[in-house]
């Protein structure tokens, strides 16, 4: 694929009908909370599978980008679009699988998010992510959550960088939207520790 500014591209790095795939796995999974209140067992691990397939499409995207192989405004159109369709509303399944569905959509924004400033850029690249999180927290604890978002994004920015968002800076966040959305973040630096898969030129086979 040629990365020629001006091109039109068509190409699937996730379609709403993987997405979908994994709807109907949680729907036939039957998913239920343990008493601990954590999602446990094989039906949790769908929830953290949707995750990843996510994340390594995103990170595709971006290893296209960053190989000149798509431009700009083409990886952020691409990003986009698996944002809409896995941030999409989902009819309700039962409680315990809409409680995780909905707080894994919200682990993803902070992924989108993320991925979208890396790609678009402008983030300041020397910026220390333990400051980035105390002003994300602050800005969430103001209730200024367009704020604390865009903190999350350039912290996620960072992480593809190749910063490290560390165990210690993680556990003194207390649970709320930056949690959640942090673990977005944490998603992608355990998908970029974990395999360069996503940096091979050879398309994904469909679930």
């Amino acid at each position: 694929m040629s990365g020629k500014a001006g091109e039109v591209f068509h190409q699937d790095f996730y379609t709403a009908e993987r997405w979908n795939n994994w709807i109907n796995q949680v729907k036939e999974s039957d998913f239920k909370f343990e008493e601990s209140d954590e999602p446990q067992g094989k039906e949790g691990a769908i929830f953290v599978n949707m995750e990843d397939d996510i994340i390594l499409a995103c990170l595709k995207i971006i290893a296209k980008y960053e190989r000149e192989q798509i431009p700009q405004e083409n990886a952020l159109e691409y990003l986009g679009q698996i944002r809409d369709i896995a941030l999409a509303e989902i009819d309700p399944i039962s409680e315990d699988a809409d409680l995780m569905i909905a707080s894994l959509q919200t682990s993803l924004m902070g992924g989108f998010a993320a991925c979208e400033t890396f790609v678009a850029g402008g983030y300041d690249e020397n910026a220390e992510i333990p400051d980035l999180v105390k002003v994300a927290l602050e800005a969430e604890a103001s209730e200024d959550i367009g704020m604390a978002l865009g903190t999350i994004a350039e912290i996620g920015a960072l992480v593809i960088s190749g910063k490290e968002l560390s165990e210690e800076v993680m556990e003194d966040v207390p649970y709320g939207l930056v949690a959640e959305w942090l673990d977005g973040i944490d998603s992608i630096a355990a998908a970029m520790v974990g395999s360069d898969s996503y940096k091979d030129d050879e398309e994904d086979d469909e679930m």
